[in-house]
Order: structure tokens, then sequence, then C-alpha cells
């Protein structure tokens, strides 16, 4: 399907140069973009693209207003990048069909659950006593809400998603498909070399626009609630250990690990495989880069790295093997320093 630049314009705003007419057949990244299809260069040092591109029409910034209208039409903006993400939110707006609304009659609804209007519930899916999905809730089929549950506003449960009793997720969000939210924390008290089961007796609390990636686990707080804030977003297959509490606009990406009470600010940023160690403080703006293993609380903004670079395997083990050694270099080393200030004191000596 295909949509008009002039209708693209008239949406989201920008500047445009070209024809109102001119069909717009997909959206495309710039490198692979061709007719009929429509792509952005975010920043001026990029202009090189604007050359190499086969794409119909371009989002630019106004620095390259003039190098886009030289080859073509154009959408002049602020903030190519964020006009793009809008544009891509319009766009499957425009092409996705209008969810089915109402309850599948293979669902399971308690009696004693509240369903707002407009709320879809889809095949095989289980709500549970006392429930409330407030208007526009679309919940997905195999999808399990345990009792006490609450779903804000339009808020998308994908299919297999499994909110837990008493755990409650804000307006807006989405949480994709075998997400398990509210299961129990991992705690166990050592007895006599048994490990004997600390009943987990708190929930999830999540915020609005929040976004959960697939098969992704937030566990239950101990006592008090694990806590995601509004805006979060999380991406697949990412462990939120109880009692963790992540701040507004905070983003995690793939297979990254959360350890039990470890407080994150808002605004932070955690890549793809790092770990945050149990009862850590991150403060706002803490920026962890990918595969790092946070060991310590970070309380000034910033960005942190915390890895052994990859190397070959050879390599890699003779310098294991010389880390192992710091700390009895270190040792001699400090002792050569003080023999040679004694030296240097009995040298001056008359």
């Amino acid at each position: 399907m295909s949509r008009p630049l002039g209708d693209i314009v008239e949406a989201l705003g920008g500047a445009r140069h070209g024809s109102p007419d001119l069909l717009i057949h997909r959206l495309a990244p710039v490198a692979t973009a061709g007719p009929g299809e429509l792509a952005f260069v975010a920043q001026a040092r990029y202009a090189g693209q604007i050359a190499s591109t086969a794409a119909e029409v371009l989002i630019v910034p106004p620095a390259l207003q003039d190098q886009a209208m030289a080859r073509g039409a154009c959408i002049v903006t602020d903030d190519p990048y964020l006009y793009f993400a809008r544009l891509t939110q319009w766009w499957k707006q425009q092409h996705q069909a209008a969810p089915a609304q109402g309850i599948d009659p293979l669902a399971s609804i308690h009696p004693s659950a509240r369903v707002d209007e407009g709320v879809s519930v889809g095949p095989f899916a289980v709500v549970g006593r006392d429930v409330h999905l407030s208007r526009g809730v679309r919940v997905g089929a195999h999808a399990v809400l345990g009792d006490g549950a609450r779903v804000g506003e339009g808020t998308w449960l994908h299919p297999r998603v499994t909110l837990g009793e008493r755990c409650t997720i804000g307006a807006r969000g989405v949480v994709h498909s075998g997400a398990v939210i509210g299961a129990d924390g991992f705690g166990f008290a050592p007895h006599q070399g048994e490990w004997i089961k600390i009943e987990q007796l708190g929930a999830v609390r999540i915020g609005n626009d929040v976004e959960i990636g697939a098969n992704t686990c937030i566990d239950r707080g101990a006592l008090d609630d694990t806590v995601i804030e509004d805006g979060v977003k999380l991406d697949n297959l990412i462990q939120i250990g109880h009692n963790v509490h992540v701040g507004a606009h905070t983003a995690m990406a793939g297979c990254v690990g959360v350890a039990g009470s470890a407080t994150i600010g808002a605004h932070c940023t955690i890549g793809g495989g790092a770990v945050v160690l149990g009862h850590l403080r991150l403060a706002d703006g803490v920026h962890v880069s990918a595969a790092s293993v946070v060991t310590r609380s970070l309380l000034k903004p910033g960005h942190y790295t915390g890895m052994f670079p990859i190397d070959d395997n050879a390599s890699w083990e003779k310098n294991a093997a010389s880390l192992k050694q710091l700390n009895r270099l270190r040792e001699r080393l400090k002792a050569a320093e003080q023999a040679i200030e004694q030296a240097l004191q009995n040298n001056s000596k008359p």
C-alpha cells in the first residue's frame, strides 16, 4: 500500500519539497532504498549518502536541504531520526488492520474480572479473579493474567504473556510474547546444607508507556514491590531480579541481567549482555557499555565500561596469566620504591 507525500507531511509536519502527489510505497534504509521509497539522513556528517542513495524521497536536517533538493524530493525537519520514528508509527497505523474487539469464545474470563469498553481478549487467554482490564486493552492468545492484576488503558499484551497475581502495568504499554511478569524472586535461606524458600510476598508495578521485550522476566518483590517506572524500554531476554527499581525512561538492550534490590536511575542505558550486581545503585544518566559487569555503585552520570577485550585465545591466555601476577608485581614494585627512597635518603646525609 502507498501513501502520498503530501499526506505524510500533513500528518507529521516538516517542510515538503516535491509534489504532494508523489506516492511512497515503502520506508527503507538509505543504503538500499529505491524508487517509490522514503529514507532519512540524520546528520550532516552523513551527507555522502545523499548522492549515493536511490531513495525517491529523503528526510534531512536543514543543513542538508540544498543537497537533498538538488537530487529530488525531500522533507526538511530539525530532527530526521525523531521524524522517522514517528513516521514508522503513523505508517503502521495506516496499514495495520484494526484489532478485533471483544472476548473470544475460547477465552476464560473470571466472573469477577472487570473488562472495560473496547477490550479484546484472544483465544485460550485466561483472565483471573478481580483482574481489571482498562479501556482498549489487548490480550493475546494464551496470555495469563493472575488474580488481582491490573492493565492500564491501551496496553497490549502479546500472545503467551504472563502477568502474575496483583501485578500492575500502566497505560499504553507493550509486552511482547513470552514475557513473564511476577514470577517469584530468587530468595532462599541456607540451613544445614539446604535452601529454605523465602516466599515472595510483593508484586511488580510497571508505569505508563513501558515496552517489554520477548521472553523477558521481571520478578516480584520479596516484601516490597519490584518497580519499573514510566517510559522504560526493555529488550528481549532480560532478567530483572526481585525488588529492583528502574527509573523513568531507562533503556536496556538484550540479555541484560539486574540482580535483586539494585536501583537504577532515570535516563540510563545498559548495553546488551551487561550485568548489574545486587544492591548496587546507578545514578540518573549512567550509561553502561555492552557486556560490562557493574560491581560497584555508580553515583555520577557518565559512560562506564568494564570488560576484558576480546583477543585470539593464545594472547588472551598470556594476558590473563599476567593479570594473575599483578598483585605480586605491585608488592614488589612498592618494595623497590621504598628501597630506592631509603637509598636516596641515606645518600643525602652528610
